[in-house]
């Protein structure tokens, strides 16, 4: 019986010189090393049987998407599902001293924390991705698919494929640049789960 692989793809290094929490903002395009990522990424996928290409319609996702399209010959599809995350405190400095969520005006937002109270909620998040992912697995059935997304995301499908809780600890993440997490179906069901990073060294 054949298998159906859907990989999850992280977008490559975006320019921020602001450093701030961008999230949905529209405008944020890939660095150069984001690109030299994505090209690395996508050139690992050559001699790969991808039939189907899909990436959220933030900039960043649309740049990494089509190096992919370059490789593999196919049309980038645009899904809404794949999305990143809502997050409250787009547009703000999250990290360091400098962050703003030091602010106590911004506390209140912070008081559940497994949900997050801050932003889209990590069920709504796991199930908008299962359901792209079920599109993906259709649409390339016996074959491979490929689906450009953000970090938040990838690692709710992560989380809930091994059985784990959607609340986490955002440094234990493992969903690096460029990376790749790659689901692998007989027929509906998922046998197995791979994570690579073909970029690692850039």
């Amino acid at each position: 019986m054949s298998s159906t692989i859907v990989h999850l793809v992280r977008h490559g290094e975006v320019h921020n010189p602001e450093k701030i929490l961008y999230g949905r903002m529209p405008g944020y395009r890939l660095s150069e090393r984001g690109r030299n990522q994505a090209a690395a990424t996508a050139a690992s996928f050559r001699g790969h049987d991808v039939v189907h290409l899909a990436a959220s319609p933030l900039q960043r996702a649309q740049e990494t998407a089509q190096a992919f399209a370059q490789v593999t010959g196919l049309e980038v599809l645009t899904d809404e599902d794949l999305l990143e995350a809502g997050n409250r405190f787009e547009g703000l400095r999250t990290k360091g001293l400098r962050s703003q969520l030091w602010n106590p005006i911004r506390w209140q937002l912070m008081t559940r924390p497994s949900l997050p109270s801050w932003g889209e909620h990590y069920s709504v998040i796991e199930a908008r991705m299962m359901d792209a992912v079920e599109r993906a697995r259709l649409a390339a059935e016996g074959h491979e698919a490929i689906l450009v997304s953000h970090q938040l995301p990838i690692v709710c499908v992560q989380r809930s494929v091994r059985g784990q809780g959607l609340g986490h600890n955002p440094a234990a993440r493992q969903c690096d640049l460029a990376s790749v997490t790659s689901l692998i179906f007989r027929q509906q069901e998922i046998v197995d789960i791979c994570y690579t990073e073909p970029a690692q060294e850039i």
